[in-house]
């Protein structure tokens, strides 16, 4: 079957989609949800393998359920489920735990204790708004996890609370269990200048002591970010450094600019480039969008947003990956992918 006849059955699919609100259980319960997935074709690929490969996945399915134990103590269980992406594995979508902590809350501080966010790109994320259609630049890169199993301590400072922090001390491992002897720091910083202006700088330290091959290695990040009622602004650089004698390379940097224009609240418009100025050993484990790892990346992804209802959004977007000539002088054909997104919250 031709792209354009899946296209159609989607486009059908998504206008019978519905949302519901989040259900309460009992008094101090509540359970929600978020999913995204699409309809997309490989159009090229630099792997000749991927090319014309089209279909449907799920990229992300949350079950959450969230629980007030008292004025300051709360619990949330998150489940998440996806598709695969690497064009190998050939499973059945199985949940796993995405969040699972406990939290104490007084004013404007908060400690949380158990699998939780961490602070690499959550500022950056909120002011991209677009998770529905790519990850941040530092987590489509995988510099990092979004996730980690530790405590964290985070809040807001000053009279107008402009100030945030965030630290975390985690496994290093996300989710799975700590099999080495190192740990993981993780600190953000961030300064509202005005309602609309931001800035936020980010370190982490990651000990791999134990890991075969590995020792550690560091991330930093700088980020400026505007966020309006109509337009969300944004860029970051961002450097990561192994001290590793089996990574291909020892250092990776990536440059990203990326905004957002709301012409209504049932149509917006978002694109983004992120430029990855070293080749990246980890390109083609890249879920859903596998990228050449021999040369320099430039990303590039734009599209529309269209409101159907104000918890379903159809995202029609393009994704494309244009790279640099390799040491040989040869250049990676470009990755093309035309994607159908559909959004939806319960």
């Amino acid at each position: 079957m031709k792209p354009i006849s899946y296209y159609s059955i989607l486009l059908l699919l998504f206008l019978t989609a519905r949302a519901q609100a989040q259900i309460k259980v009992g008094e101090k319960g509540r359970i929600s949800g978020t999913v995204f997935g699409d309809y997309y074709w490989f159009a090229q690929s630099h792997n000749e393998d991927y090319t014309n490969n089209n279909g449907f996945w799920f990229r992300r399915i949350y079950f959450t359920y969230d629980h007030s134990i008292s004025d300051q103590l709360s619990a949330r269980l998150r489940l998440d489920m996806n598709s695969s992406g690497d064009f190998v594995t050939e499973t059945e979508l199985v949940p796993q735990v995405k969040d699972a902590y406990l939290k104490w809350k007084k004013g404007g501080h908060q400690i949380l204790a158990g699998i939780s966010s961490t602070p690499t790109w959550g500022l950056v994320e909120d002011i991209w708004e677009y998770r529905s259609v790519e990850k941040s630049p530092l987590d489509l890169f995988d510099f990092g996890s979004s996730r980690d199993f530790g405590l964290s301590f985070k809040g807001t400072l000053g009279s107008k609370d402009n100030v945030g922090y965030h630290f975390f001390l985690g496994n290093g491992n996300g989710g799975k269990t700590e099999l080495n002897k190192g740990k993981k720091l993780m600190f953000s910083l961030s300064y509202w200048l005005t309602d609309h202006l931001v800035i936020e700088g980010y370190a982490d330290w990651n000990d791999t002591t134990g890991d075969p091959g590995a020792i550690d290695y560091y991330t930093l990040q700088g980020f400026a970010g505007y966020r309006s009622e109509k337009v969300n602004l944004g860029t970051l650089y961002a450097f990561q450094q192994y001290n590793a004698s089996t990574e291909a390379t020892k250092g990776l940097d990536i440059v990203s600019f990326f905004g957002t224009y709301a012409f209504s609240q049932e149509l917006k418009a978002y694109a983004r480039a992120d430029m990855m100025l070293d080749p990246n050993p980890r390109g083609e484990s890249i879920s859903y969008l596998p990228m050449s790892s021999t040369a320099e990346a430039t990303f590039l992804t734009g599209g529309i947003d269209i409101a159907i209802h104000e918890a379903v959004r159809l995202q029609p977007n393009i994704e494309m990956v244009f790279y640099d000539e390799i040491d040989s002088g040869q250049r990676p054909d470009a990755d093309i992918v035309p994607r159908i997104t559909l959004a939806y919250t319960f």
